[in-house]
């Protein structure tokens, strides 16, 4: 099957020139529609977590077989350093707070999701949908390699896991085309929009984020706690929704600020942190397989339950709603 040919793109190097591809004539008409989004939340640790650790067992060893990039916003690049990806073996795929790295054999692709990118194991001679921006197949693994050694122990063994012996394709779709998908060649060196040493802190579950760490760190950031764990500079991994979820499980209202914090409240903050994520990951482990892109909300306690019973002291929920994002907490058991 023949890719699109290229009809246009801007030579500057900056991330501004979109990489843009021609579509066959008749091709938006003879697309399947999409599938629903079902949820407009931003994916966050725990999603990307799950996704990252299934496409690097998925993934890891096999070589870029064919790829066809189908929007001409989502894609960050030209089309040579998109051609130029074939070929190269998947090394690893990992997350990056709310980012995911595809690092090939030189090459590195940077996918920024945004709100509504969403990564797909899609089956076999399934169409895309309209919205898929980027398209790419990978081949067989060599024979006798098997899944890669530093597979996630909950992977092994999946009944998701393609056969290493068949092609698989992986398709980045983004309805509103809001997120990115950064190539970045070998010995190019461009900067990817919030990932700079002043934009991005570390991760929320990196281990050298120790309690110690963690005080130091969030005595120098200031204002209300729930802006501040959204906040990608102070941490990174954290959205609207595990924010809730984790002043929650803190006990702390997220309008509260920082300076108010007793110390064993700052220490709880971090215990919440983590356990809230962790317990998360868990548990999206189980839910999320086999295409990975749904997202799953349902297990939260506060976050969009606004009016109803808080399950730790059955107080009603409340919700408010800043710039078209909710807050849920409860009046109850967080102070």
């Amino acid at each position: 099957m023949a890719w699109p040919a290229v009809r246009s793109f801007a030579l500057d190097e900056s991330w501004n020139d979109a990489l843009q591809l021609s579509v066959p004539m008749g091709r938006a008409s003879l697309a399947p529609p999409d599938p629903p989004v079902q949820s407009l939340s931003v994916p966050e640790l725990p999603d990307l977590a799950i996704v990252a650790d299934a496409f690097h067992a998925a993934l890891a060893g096999r070589p870029v077989a064919g790829l066809r990039a189908l929007s001409p916003l989502a894609v960050r690049g030209t089309p040579a350093e998109l051609a130029a990806l074939a070929g190269q073996r998947v090394a690893r795929i990992a997350r990056a707070g709310k980012f995911l790295d595809l690092d090939l054999d030189g090459d590195r692709v940077v996918i920024n999701p945004m709100l509504t990118g969403r990564l797909q194991l899609a089956g076999r001679g399934e169409k895309p949908p309209s919205s898929t921006a980027l398209e790419v197949v990978f081949g067989p693994r060599d024979p006798g390699t098997g899944a890669p050694a530093d597979a996630a122990p909950w992977t092994a063994g999946a009944g998701w896991l393609p056969a290493d012996d068949v092609p698989v394709t992986v398709r980045y779709r983004d309805p509103t085309q809001m997120g990115k998908v950064y190539l970045l060649p070998a010995g190019v060196e461009r900067p990817v929009p919030g990932r700079g040493p002043d934009e991005m802190g570390p991760d929320a579950l990196d281990p050298g984020l120790t309690l110690e760490a963690w005080r130091d760190r969030i005595r120098r950031h200031p204002g209300e706690l729930k802006n501040l764990l959204r906040n990608q500079a102070f941490v990174a991994g954290i959205g609207n929704a595990y924010a809730d979820e984790i002043l929650f499980e803190a006990r702390l209202l997220p309008f509260r600020k920082r300076s108010t914090l007793a110390a064993e409240e700052v220490d709880d903050l971090h215990r919440a942190m983590r356990a809230t994520l962790e317990a998360s990951i868990a548990l999206l482990r189980e839910r999320v397989p086999p295409t990975f892109e749904k997202q799953v909300r349902d297990h939260l306690a506060v976050h969009n339950r606004g009016g109803q019973p808080c399950p730790r002291c059955g107080t009603r929920i409340t919700e408010v709603k800043a710039g078209g994002s909710p807050t849920g907490y409860c009046r109850g058991c967080q102070r």
